[in-house]
């Protein structure tokens, strides 16, 4: 992705955000050169991957196959401390995050406010394939059977539990408008933790056409 589009994309966020009345925490607005030298200070944001995080998943086409993250808290695997963590994301309508689940996570994804979100499950098989049988999801606490592949539309307030090992894709509904969406979760490893069922990169490769508007979590290694 261009730097000038991850950009944009912020910018839009910020307004987004403010629309919902979601508010971030204040060093999210920092700019690149508000950050350095401060490692001492902000260890856990920095080690953790708290923050932005923008990824087309390698399609070069953020606006079918996308999404905008801000990662709120987070603990570290395997170290003790926080064992858990908050994203709050956007989706936009028809904009798909593809097939993929988790080894070690648990999460529920809530819909925070705007428009609809859509999922799409599957159980994996012991080769992580996708399953064609039934699974068993839990929406707002109850006990719902799923066919494979079917859609779920959750709409402002509902959210589902998504367990490790579970397939999804979710995308915006057409029509509905852009979604707030939230998740909460056990302590999250974006490097180690998905298991995408196609060979589809979490990170993008950043086109650097202009200067940053603030960090993403992959640049905090140039920066702290």
């Amino acid at each position: 992705m261009k730097r000038s589009e991850i950009n944009e994309r912020m910018q839009a966020a910020e307004t987004f955000f403010a629309a919902m009345s979601f508010a971030l925490p204040p060093w999210a607005y920092r700019s690149p050169e508000e950050w350095k030298g401060r490692y001492a200070i902000d260890a856990e944001i920095a080690d953790n991957g708290l923050g932005w995080d923008l990824t087309d998943f390698g399609s070069g086409d953020f606006a079918r196959r996308g999404l905008l993250l801000f990662t709120l808290r987070n603990g570290a695997p395997g170290r003790g401390g926080k064992s858990y963590a908050e994203k709050i994301m956007i989706v936009e309508e028809g904009q798909e995050t593809p097939f993929h689940f988790h080894w070690s996570k648990m999460e529920d994804i809530i819909v925070r406010g705007g428009g609809k979100l859509v999922l799409e499950l599957h159980g994996s098989t012991k080769d992580e394939k996708l399953s064609t049988g039934d699974i068993e999801a839990r929406i707002d606490g109850e006990l719902r059977s799923v066919r494979a592949g079917e859609r779920v539309v959750l709409e402002p307030g509902q959210s589902i539990c998504l367990e490790q090992g579970v397939y999804h894709r979710f995308y915006g509904e057409t029509g509905a408008g852009r979604v707030l969406v939230g998740e909460v979760s056990a302590v999250n490893d974006d490097r180690v933790d998905n298991r995408f069922l196609e060979a589809i990169g979490r990170f993008p490769q950043v086109e650097e056409d202009e200067s940053p508007r603030h960090l993403l979590v992959s640049d905090y290694g140039s920066y702290l």
